[in-house]
């Protein structure tokens, strides 16, 4: 049509009143109002060319001029963002009628327990030992994995291969993910997490604890194991777990010491044990009263889940076994008076559940089916379909409950691990930037402004730099004791500003506790542990993509990074995201 109209202009006078608009899906004949009303253009169905036209009316044919440029065929893109409403105060919610009628209801509530402690210190085998004591394998099952780890050369690993199913896991002989699995005592229906116990698993171990209500520590009785998790030789997860732990909110912790037979039952190595560990726990934070100790031997299945039958083990403990210890474990509170707030765990996809589906444990609200559900940060609302607990049909789940839900009306692109499930009238606080309260560990290089890090909160892993140190805060009264001091050592407390290289779903310590928790690890280590005190939020209706590189400059080449030291290097996420102009200029000066 274009091509015609300028055919037919060039027979067209430049000084013919009226001009040619373009609409979104068609050409408009726009006349100036001194021209006859009763003239027309008309047209055939070919899009009218000269010949076609009345000569009288050919006068009153709109020309196509220099405004060109100023037409467009093709329609402005619109923006795919969803537009998430204005949030309303949380202190207007109420929680409906359903959600506190779970509360009388008699069934097992639910516990949370992290499996945690040294690598080989024999957690996945006490995890596989107390799930066949309890009939949670069945003889078959344990049977194919005694002949298949017998093969492999590997026979004392059968019972932990009930919990690392995984080919890289078994060849490898380590726990590399949270392992998952459920039985149920006189009080409660555990859920069990098997963490790996490896340094460089750890960020697997936050991403699945962070949903703990308590944890059993595993410790190694043997002589050197032990010395070696507290870090004598080296860095030792034992301290590291149980400083993690610890920040996850767990208070209860029931230590269980293993391979007592390899120290043929030896009190002395107990208390030895014990006294050690005991004043590193309460360095850091946790309560005598709420620690129990247990001696056991998992592969032997001796204070497991019946009282020792060894003698030399009876005759100088009389403490309870270790399935008591859980079961007497304090209940964890469930919140249902604040807003649905679930931190997705894992995006998965089953048969059952459908092609988008979430797993993850409600920190506090509640769910049920067929409610629409906010998907942050993406801003997506979705369809509750189906909410499954250890593979059994659920109608509703409250704050306590670690369950699977599939949802329904919403593209798979939108839904991610360290996501939040939320109220669509309350949506989480999304941040670009975040005013923490840390506490640094036992490091040996200092902290200084600028260091990159891994920034953990809940599921949620991003990089992260340190803006600046605010202040430096006294431990015991928690004031400041100094303003802007260069760097942090050890043990120092201090309240510090970081920027996140995306945006992540956090809120106020004050505000939610297991949403205000944050991590910094760097090199392999955890540095700090703290909890969010301010959160910069993100206008999420403004919230657009980082623009490119303008056209006219070159990108960055791979010279310009290579060039830095290892220290100054940036994270490989940096580098994977669209450079802007005003990052592409950072590069280029640096």
């Amino acid at each position: 049509m274009v091509s015609i109209g300028l055919k037919s202009s060039r027979h067209l006078r430049k000084d013919i009143p009226g001009k040619m608009v373009m609409g979104d899906d068609d050409l408009v004949a726009e006349k100036d109002t001194s021209t006859d009303p009763s003239s027309s253009v008309k047209l055939d169905e070919l899009g009218g060319n000269s010949s076609s036209v009345a000569a009288n009316t050919r006068n009153e044919t709109l020309i196509l001029d220099n405004e060109l440029q100023h037409l467009s065929l093709e329609r402005k893109p619109k923006n795919s963002k969803a537009k998430i409403k204005k949030p309303v105060p949380v202190s207007q919610y109420k929680p409906e009628p359903w959600m506190l009628q779970g509360e009388d209801q008699e069934m097992p509530r639910q516990l949370n327990l992290a499996i945690v402690g040294h690598v080989d210190s024999g957690k996945s085998t006490l995890c596989g030992r107390l799930l066949h004591a309890l009939g949670r394998i069945s003889k078959k099952q344990m049977h194919k994995n005694e002949k298949e780890a017998k093969e492999k050369g590997k026979g004392s690993f059968a019972y932990a291969w009930a919990m690392d199913e995984s080919a890289d896991e078994r060849a490898r002989g380590i726990t590399m993910n949270v392992g998952v699995a459920y039985f149920d005592t006189k009080n409660y229906q555990v859920v069990m997490l098997d963490s790996p116990g490896h340094k460089d698993f750890v960020p697997n171990m936050i991403s699945g604890v962070t949903q703990a209500d308590a944890a059993v520590l595993v410790v190694d009785a043997s002589l050197g194991s032990f010395e070696s998790g507290m870090g004598v030789n080296g860095v030792g997860q034992t301290k590291e777990h149980s400083q993690l732990i610890r920040s996850f909110g767990v208070e209860n912790l029931i230590v269980a010491v293993n391979k007592m037979d390899s120290v043929e039952y030896s009190a002395e190595r107990f208390n030895y044990v014990k006294s050690q560990l005991g004043i590193f726990l309460r360095s850091c934070g946790y309560k005598e009263s709420a620690i129990t100790w247990v001696p056991l031997s998992a592969m032997e299945n001796e204070n497991l889940v019946t009282a020792a039958s060894d003698t030399r083990l009876s005759s100088w403990f009389h403490g309870t076994c270790l399935l008591e210890a859980i079961d007497s474990s304090a209940a964890p509170h469930r919140d249902v008076s604040k807003p649905l707030r679930l931190p997705i765990c894992d995006v998965i996809s089953s048969h059952v559940l459908g092609q988008v589906a979430v797993c993850g444990k409600v920190v506090c609200g509640a769910i049920r089916s067929d409610s629409k559900v906010l998907v942050m940060p993406s801003g997506e609302l979705a369809t509750v379909k189906i909410i499954e607990r250890d593979s059994s049909r659920l109608s509703s789940a409250r704050a306590g409950d670690n369950i699977a839900i599939g949802l329904q009306g919403i593209d798979p692109i939108h839904v991610m691990s360290g996501g939040v499930l939320c109220h669509p009238d309350y949506p989480v606080s999304v941040a670009s930037s975040l005013e923490l309260k840390i506490l640094v560990l036992d490091i040996t290089v200092p902290i200084l402004p600028g260091l990159q890090f891994e920034l953990h909160a809940h599921h949620a892993k991003v990089s992260a730099s340190l803006v600046r140190i605010v202040s430096l805060l006294d431990q015991k009264t928690g004031k400041a004791s100094a303003r802007k001091p260069r760097m942090l050592t050890a043990r120092q407390a201090a309240v510090v500003e970081v920027r996140l290289e995306r945006e992540v779903c956090v809120e106020e310590f004050g505000t939610l506790k297991a949403l205000g928790r944050a991590f910094l690890r760097s090199q392999g280590s955890t540095v700090a542990v703290g909890v969010v005190t301010r959160v910069v939020q993100v206008d999420m209706s403004t919230l657009r993509a980082p623009p490119s590189v303008p056209s006219g400059r070159p990108r960055p080449s791979r010279s310009s990074l290579i060039c830095l030291p290892m220290s100054a290097r940036p994270p490989i996420e940096l580098l994977q995201l669209k450079l802007s102009s005003y990052r592409y200029t950072s590069l280029r000066r640096a």
